[in-house]
């Protein structure tokens, strides 16, 4: 009951975040890197070759690998269900670095020590420019549950719409409402590093929806409505973005995408927005 109370009090303080990147200074963020303190790691305000103002992050070759090593921005309130949406360009490292391990991130996160994690996620491992990641974590340390989908949006495949728990070694594929839609129609030429992309969730108490706009159309493309009784979030959570170096995720379509980043690749985000229901 006391849960049940703190969380509906929460959801009537929700405030509306909307980050430009058009400064050097961030609003409604702090910088939250566990990593080396390189400066070149993160800039906001930067004007991009399109000529926008971003955020950077670049990856430092010499950073350890990790989650949370490289650079990351993490809200400074928190948010709850609602909309949220970005617009981003990964980094593109198929002719210098094709082989390169590396992680975008773009989600909310947050463990609580009694209602254990909140996680919804878009990840891109930027070997492989074609193909997302989108799904959630949730449960208690040690006995965490995932669900997910793997999409090559430029080739219209969905790979794999999967429950999971790795500690009881579950692992099993999704389907009815859980495996909304069923297919993805492909979008010719769709390349996350060849341009900005608009991305986002709406997070439901009963439902997750990750969607993009497609980049002729600006139609909202529905990539996974998941209605499943597992694994939505149901505690407020901080909103997110990181960038950072794996050495045991390789992307789907390249098993070898595992090494170290030798150069300072870069990330650019347009904006971050969040709007509670």
């Amino acid at each position: 009951m006391l849960v049940a109370t703190l969380l509906s009090s929460d959801r009537e303080n929700q405030k509306e975040i909307r980050e430009n990147f058009d400064s050097k200074e961030l609003h409604h963020f702090r910088y939250g890197s566990t990593g080396r303190k390189s400066n070149f790691k993160w800039k906001s305000g930067k004007k991009s070759a399109s000529g926008e103002r971003v955020l950077s992050f670049k990856l430092d070759p010499k950073e350890k690998a990790g989650p949370g090593k490289g650079p990351e921005i993490i809200s400074k309130e928190f948010a709850h269900f609602g909309s949220y949406a970005t617009r981003l360009k990964i980094p593109d490292p198929r002719k210098s670095q094709p082989d390169v391990g590396a992680v975008v991130g773009y989600f909310t996160y947050h463990e609580d020590s009694a209602l254990g994690l909140s996680e919804i996620d878009f990840e891109w491992l930027i070997a492989d420019p074609e193909v997302i990641y989108v799904g959630t974590w949730t449960g208690k340390p040690g006995q965490l549950k995932r669900v997910g989908r793997t999409i090559n949006l430029a080739k219209g495949i969905i790979y794999t719409t999967e429950y999971r728990e790795e500690h009881r070694e579950i692992r099993e594929q999704l389907s009815g409402e859980s495996n909304l839609p069923e297919s993805v129609a492909a979008i010719e030429g769709f390349d996350a590093s060849a341009d900005f992309h608009t991305y986002g969730f709406d997070w439901h108490p009963d439902r997750v929806r990750w969607w993009m706009l497609h980049p002729a159309t600006a139609d909202t493309v529905v990539l996974w409505d998941y209605q499943g009784e597992r694994g939505i979030p149901q505690h407020p959570s901080r909103y997110r973005m990181n960038f950072w170096h794996t050495d045991n995720w390789a992307v789907e379509t390249n098993p070898l995408s595992l090494e170290k980043p030798k150069k300072r690749f870069e990330l650019e985000v347009d904006w971050m927005e969040y709007r509670p229901f």
